[in-house]
């Protein structure tokens, strides 16, 4: 769960980049005592992310805002289902209304794409997880949406763990360096609570690899049949991680491998924004409609 106060850290700054000086149609158009309610409603089918998220933005812009999430983190609804309702001073609800949509149809969106790369791979024991192709300032929570989808996440950022890539390799060898060499000097270098994983693109790195005691191997852009032979030459003794050009086409048969970890950065620099609505509940005399804020 992203914590309370990153929420706040986030959202706040998304209030004022949308309202930097108050909402000028708000408040010369709308009474001041006026009040609303309105409805978070779904306009397709998806998998919901960003409750917290919800409730933070409404809050913040004003307290006396009540608003009732009626979707937890994880569901999944339909087209017409109410996620959440909102009802206070309508100058408020109007104020942070696209600041929370924004926010939550993005996180919906990447929770709704993981979801189905997470079914694709069902029963195969390979896990889904994100990678650093976030939305700058938006990590952490397109990384919880990840999670809600039934994703797992990968490294947070670079202060996290050793990653030894493509271009760290050939800065390497460029030098003359001998790979395991190198890699036990970093073991020896980093925290012991620190996790060392090596990015390959050829079948020839992963002894070497190995040999200088990576914890995971990224096997980069290899066919399925090179995956297939690369996870039983390193044999359980190191995680075997598949990367690379993975798609709802692909990843079943990449996971059919035997691969442990399949990452997607699909999962959060390509998920589209799912279509949520905010409506204002218009109360008739015999009948209750809806008209979109």
């Amino acid at each position: 769960m992203t914590e309370p106060r990153e929420i706040e850290r986030i959202v706040l700054m998304a209030l004022d980049e949308d309202a930097p000086w108050g909402d000028l149609t708000g408040e010369t158009l709308i009474p001041a005592a006026a009040t609303a309610t309105a409805d978070l409603v779904a306009r397709e089918p998806g998998v919901f992310s960003g409750a917290r998220v919800v409730d933070t933005a409404f809050r913040l812009v004003d307290p006396a805002i009540a608003v009732e999430v009626l979707a937890a983190d994880g569901d999944r609804f339909a087209a017409g289902d109410v996620l959440a309702r909102v009802h206070g001073p309508a100058r408020g609800i109007l104020r942070a209304e696209r600041v929370a949509l924004n926010l939550v149809q993005r996180m919906s969106g990447v929770a709704t794409l993981t979801a189905r790369y997470v079914d694709a791979v069902a029963g195969t024991g390979a896990r889904i997880v994100d990678t650093r192709k976030t939305t700058p300032g938006l990590r952490s929570l397109e990384r919880q949406a990840v999670r809600d989808g039934g994703g797992r996440n990968h490294r947070r950022s670079l202060s996290d763990a050793v990653m030894a890539k493509d271009n760290h390799l050939a800065v390497l060898t460029a030098g003359g360096t001998d790979l395991a060499t190198a890699l036990r000097e970093a073991r020896e270098r980093m925290p012991h609570t620190a996790h060392l994983e090596v990015e390959v693109d050829r079948l020839d790195q992963v002894e070497p690899v190995l040999a200088g005691g990576a914890d995971t191997i990224m096997l980069d852009n290899f066919r399925i049949d090179d995956l297939r032979a690369g996870v039983e030459l390193i044999a359980g003794r190191a995680i075997v991680e598949a990367s690379g050009g993975v798609n709802l086409d692909s990843v079943a048969a990449i996971a059919a491998t035997g691969v442990d970890v399949i990452s997607v950065g699909a999962l959060t620099h390509s998920a589209r924004a799912l279509d949520l609505g905010l409506d204002v509940v218009i109360e008739a005399p015999d009948d209750a409609t809806r008209g979109s804020a």
